[in-house]
Formats: C-alpha cells, structure tokens, sequence
C-alpha cells in the first residue's frame, strides 16, 4: 500500500525544487492573500490555468482588494467576466464580496465552516481557499487530485461514483505542518506529470509509491462511466431595430442559464423540434416586417446542444420596450454589452445577413 508520510516528503520536496510560478500563488515563506486564492479558485472552475491568468490579472488590476470589487456594478464585473463562461460564477463572485465587506470587515473566514457560508463557495473551494489561504488541515479534491489519488491506490471503480472514496483516500496526505503546499503540490503534480492520457511516470516523484505505475494501468485511470448523449434544444433569436438604428437586448433573470447577461429577446429554448413559422411569429415581440435569416446558429453548452435560427425586423413603438431588462445597444458599441459567446453569435448572424456561423 502506498506510504502516506512517505509520499508526502517527496512530494514536498518535489515541490519546493519545481513548483509553478503562477499570479496568485504566493512565494515561498511568503503569506498567501485570501483574495487572491478566492478569485483564481472562482475562475479556475471548469477553467484552465492558460485561460484564466489574464483574467486574473486584468480583475487585480481594476480591483486590487476585495472592497474595491464589493463596489463595482455588476454590468462592469459580468463584462471583465466575458469568455469565461459560466456567469453565476461571476455574480456569486460579486455576491460573496459584498459579504466578505460588510459582514467580515473585508476579511474571509479563515475556516472551512466559515467560507462555506459565502455566496458562491461550495465544498471544494472552501478547503481550497482554508488549505492554500490560511494553512487549514484539509485536502481540497480537484480533477487533478482525484487523477493521482486513483493512480496512487488503483482505484478502478469508474466516475463519479468512486468520487467519495477518492476523498477519503486523498485526505491521508494531508501535511501537519504545511497543508496548503501539500494540496498544491498534488495540484502541480497532477497538471504537469501525472496528466490525463499520457503520464509522465518516469519523472514522477512519487512513482514507486503507485500501485497503477506497478499494475501498468496508470493512463487508464481514473476510469469513467459512458458519457450520455448531449439533447439538442431549439430557439429563435429576434434581431430588432428601432429608428436610430439600435438594436433591442434583454436581460435574463440572475437564477437560470445566463443568468443576469444580455442576449437578443428569443423564444423559449425547448428540447423539442425547430420553431416552425407560425409558431415563431405567434411568440415573436411586436415588430413589422419580421423574417428570417438563412442559415442558423449552433452552439455546444456543457450539457446540451444549441439549433438557432435568427428573425430580424424593426420596431416602431420603441416605447414600448423601455422596461428594466430592455437594453437598446447601437450595432457597432456591442463590445460595450456583457454578452456570452452565444449572443455573440447570434449578432454575428444577424450583421451578416445569414452566413452560416
């Protein structure tokens, strides 16, 4: 059986000679900023590393600590957040800061129990941030974590199902003394050797403790369950004018897919066939000279797959469409709206006239 104490010394030293260099990691003997763990554990959700350091950096920058992004407004938080994906996490990222300020004195809960009362911060990232931040005995499981943890025992029971008992096991190489370089490490190991389909065993630091390297079952760990086929789901996007040429967006509610972005107004997204003609115009908001464009959208979310078809027309009682959602936007200031890539999409059709995106 693998030899916590063990693996842990080598790991830590292994650590110590080649750990990466990122923006919100801290230097050696220097103390982490629990705002500067919170936001990259926010953004690194269903993110990778690559993508996330510029956003990073470019949230530092405009908002230095965590009461300057309590202030900000959320249009100007959900637009620095654009091509990130997944936008509740930019709202409960707001959320959690007002919170942090008014309820905590601009300081985060050093305690898991604590953090898992913020807006937003969920089971992993509260270890995460009580690990990294304030040197908790606690093992945050990422992707990464739960890969060399099912190699280190050769753990073949598939996804998700095997997900509590890869925690179990991962919490035995908790570091007494240094909990948070320890969860890193692990992080660091599973990202840059111990990688998805081809490990780097070899160069491992922990490899004689591995039963998978042993068993020579390492690249097919940890094993996963089919995928179930993604459903395809069907709308239509209205691109409406008005006399300025403007071009009418909506709010979406805060709770639900896209939550608090912009996106032209459109049908229901349903799972059934396309919107057939009649059907679209019956649902269509009241504008003149509605048509369709040729072609169509697609986009591929997490979960299902996106058919869209887009109409254009004009509006002529623009009155009519001044509620607190409405949004009027000149087609060549979009850059200013805090739309996602399906949106973008969309307008993209729409300022083609038809071409296929």
């Amino acid at each position: 059986m693998p030899e916590p104490s063990r693996i842990i010394a080598d790991l830590l030293a292994h650590y110590d000679s080649h750990r990466r260099r990122l923006p919100w990691r801290a230097d050696p003997g220097v103390r982490p900023d629990p705002y500067h763990v919170w936001l990259s554990e926010i953004m690194l959700q269903q993110t990778t590393v690559q993508t996330v350091i510029p956003y990073f950096q470019a949230f530092l920058q405009r908002w230095p600590r965590v009461a300057d992004l309590a202030a900000a407004e959320q249009d100007a938080v959900m637009h620095a957040w654009q091509g990130l994906g997944y936008y509740s996490r930019a709202r409960n990222l707001l959320k959690c800061a007002r919170v942090v300020v008014t309820e905590h004195d601009a300081r985060f809960p050093e305690t898991e129990a604590g953090l898992l009362k913020l807006p937003g911060i969920g089971p992993y990232t509260a270890a995460a941030i009580a690990a990294i931040a304030f040197d908790q005995p606690t093992m945050p499981v990422d992707g990464n974590i739960e890969r060399v943890t099912a190699r280190l025992h050769a753990v073949e029971t598939p996804m998700p199902v095997v997900k509590p008992e890869l925690r179990q096991r991962a919490a035995t190489l908790i570091a007494a003394d240094r909990p948070g370089d320890m969860a890193q490490a692990l992080m660091d190991l599973g990202a840059t050797i111990c990688t998805p389909r081809t490990p780097s065993c070899g160069t491992c630091p922990i490899s004689r403790d591995c039963l998978a390297r042993e068993r020579g079952i390492a690249a097919d760990l940890p094993r996963k369950a089919p995928k179930k086929a993604r459903p395809t789901r069907h709308a239509v996007f209205f691109w409406l004018s008005r006399g300025d040429g403007a071009v009418l967006f909506r709010r979406r509610p805060d709770k639900g897919l896209r939550g608090g972005m912009v996106l032209p107004p459109s049908t229901e997204w349903r799972d059934a066939e396309p919107w057939p003609e009649a059907e679209t115009r019956r649902h269509a908001p009241e504008a003149v000279g509605l048509q369709p464009l040729n072609g169509g959208v697609s986009h591929t979310f997490t979960h299902f797959h996106f058919q869209m078809q887009v109409w254009t027309g004009h509006i002529t009682d623009a009155a009519a469409f001044d509620g607190p959602d409405d949004v009027w936007c000149q087609p060549d200031r979009l850059d200013r709206l805090a739309l996602p890539t399906v949106a973008k999409k969309v307008c993209r059709h729409a300022l083609s006239g038809g071409t296929l995106v």
